[in-house]
């Protein structure tokens, strides 16, 4: 039962992320729904990993979870002009 009500709150932060990944008024808008959309996924990876007692999923979700906040730096600074 746990597990239901958890992923209809994570479905709720999806369509949240994704409104706001959609129609942000700016581009940084834009990109911090994508972070927002990312962060979720990471604990979507780590709920299934232990809803099957499994570590690969764990291993997957570290790996994600790294390179989503690389993602976010790189955009922001491809956005914002860096030098």
């Amino acid at each position: 039962m746990m597990e239901i009500i958890f992923f209809v709150l994570v479905g709720l932060g999806l369509i949240c992320g994704g409104y706001r990944l959609m129609t942000g008024p700016s581009a940084f808008d834009r990109i911090l729904g994508l972070d927002t959309v990312n962060i979720i996924l990471v604990g979507v990876l780590l709920m299934i990993a232990h809803m099957l007692n499994s570590s690969l999923y764990l291993d997957i979700a570290l790996v994600f979870g790294v390179l989503a906040f690389m993602e976010t730096i790189v955009l922001s600074k491809y956005v914002g002009g860096a030098k």
